[in-house]
C-alpha cells in the first residue's frame, strides 16, 4: 500500500509539478506525517521532489525532471496513449483519462535540442548526457520567452549550496557554457548562473515584467575581477591549433614564423591550469613564468599519483 501511494504521488507531481501536503493527504487518505515521509524517500531514492514552506511552498517535483528514459520507449507511449485513448471513446473512466493525461505529460522526445530564439538549433547536452541538462535549458528557455519565475537549486563553484526564485531575462553562450542572466530575489540584484551548477529548477507558477537591460549591463566577466585575470602567451602546435581555438577564439591566435601565437587575458585559477594540461605538449607556456611553473607542478603531482 505505502509504495502504491507513492507511486501515486509520483504519477500526480509529474503532472502537476506541485500540490499541497494537505492536498496529497486528502487525496489519498493518509496523514499529513505520512505525506512528509514519502516525500522525503522519495527524495531518497534520488528523484527532485522538494518540501519547501512560506510563498512557493507545497511538495513539488523539479521541471527539469522526466521519467527515466528505460520506463517506456518512444513506441510504448505511443501504444499506450492510443490504447487508453481508443478505449475512453468507449467508456467513460475517471482513472484511464487522469493515466492518459499524466502519459501525454511524459511523452518522449526523439532528441534533446533545444531551439533558441527560433532560428537557432541547441544541442545542449554533454557527452553521456541523459538528457538532464537539455531539459534544464528547456525549462530556462521557457522562462526567458514567456518570462516566467523560476525556484532554482544552485550549486556554486565554491560549493555553496542555496535556494532561491529567480527571473530569467536573457540565455548566455560563452566558450562552450550556457549561462542565465536573471535576476535574483534572495540577492535583489541581477545574477548570472551557470545552467550546469543548476540542480532542478521548477516554474512558481508566477510571471514577471522583464525590465529594460543593455548587452553594455550584462557582466560577461562572470564574476571575475580584472585583477583575477593574468595576460597569457601561449605557443599552439599546427595539430593541437582547432581545439586552442574553440577554446580562447580565432581572433585571439595569429601565425608568427612557423608558429600560432596566441595573447589573452584568462582567468588565474585552478581550471586554467587544468585547462592548459589537457593540451599535453601542443601547448607552450611562454609566459607568465607562475602559470607555467604552476602547471608543471600539476604534472608532477598527477606523475607521482600514478
Amino acid at each position: 500500500m505505502k509504495y502504491q501511494i507513492m507511486v501515486k504521488m509520483l504519477m500526480l507531481l509529474l503532472s502537476r509539478r506541485k500540490a499541497s501536503a494537505r492536498e496529497i493527504a486528502e487525496r489519498y487518505e493518509i496523514s499529513l506525517r505520512s505525506v512528509y515521509r514519502y516525500a522525503e524517500e522519495l527524495a531518497v531514492a534520488g528523484i527532485p521532489v522538494d518540501v519547501s514552506r512560506g510563498r512557493y511552498g507545497g511538495i513539488s517535483i523539479a521541471d527539469t525532471y522526466r521519467l527515466p528514459m528505460g520506463y517506456f520507449t518512444k513506441d510504448e507511449y505511443a501504444a499506450a496513449i492510443n490504447a487508453l485513448a481508443a478505449m475512453l471513446s468507449q467508456v467513460n473512466d475517471e482513472a484511464a483519462l487522469s493515466a492518459l493525461e499524466k502519459l501525454k505529460m511524459q511523452t518522449k522526445r526523439e532528441r534533446a535540442d533545444v531551439a533558441v530564439n527560433g532560428g537557432i538549433i541547441v544541442d545542449g547536452g554533454t557527452w553521456g548526457d541523459t538528457k538532464k541538462f537539455s531539459d534544464k535549458m528547456a525549462v530556462c528557455e521557457k522562462a526567458v520567452n514567456e518570462s516566467l519565475s523560476l525556484y532554482i537549486d544552485y550549486i556554486s563553484r565554491s560549493g555553496e549550496h542555496s535556494r532561491r526564485v529567480i527571473d530569467p531575462h536573457v540565455l548566455i553562450f560563452k566558450q562552450n557554457v550556457w549561462y542565465v542572466y536573471a535576476f535574483c530575489h534572495t540577492k535583489q540584484e541581477f545574477r548570472t548562473f551557470k545552467i550546469g551548477r543548476i540542480k532542478s529548477a521548477r516554474f512558481t507558477g508566477k510571471s514577471f515584467k522583464k525590465r529594460e537591460i543593455t548587452r553594455d549591463e550584462i557582466p560577461l566577466g562572470f564574476g571575475y575581477r580584472s585583477d583575477e585575470l593574468i595576460e597569457v602567451t601561449l605557443e599552439i602546435e599546427k595539430d593541437r591549433l582547432p581545439d586552442v581555438e574553440e577554446w580562447i577564439g580565432i581572433d585571439n591566435i595569429e601565425p608568427r614564423a612557423n608558429k600560432f601565437v596566441a595573447e589573452v587575458s584568462l582567468p588565474d585559477d585552478e581550471g586554467l591550469v587544468s585547462k592548459l594540461l589537457g593540451f599535453g605538449g601542443g601547448i607552450k607556456i611562454v609566459s607568465p613564468a607562475s602559470l607555467r611553473e604552476k602547471v608543471i607542478a600539476a604534472a608532477k603531482k598527477i606523475i607521482d599519483s600514478v
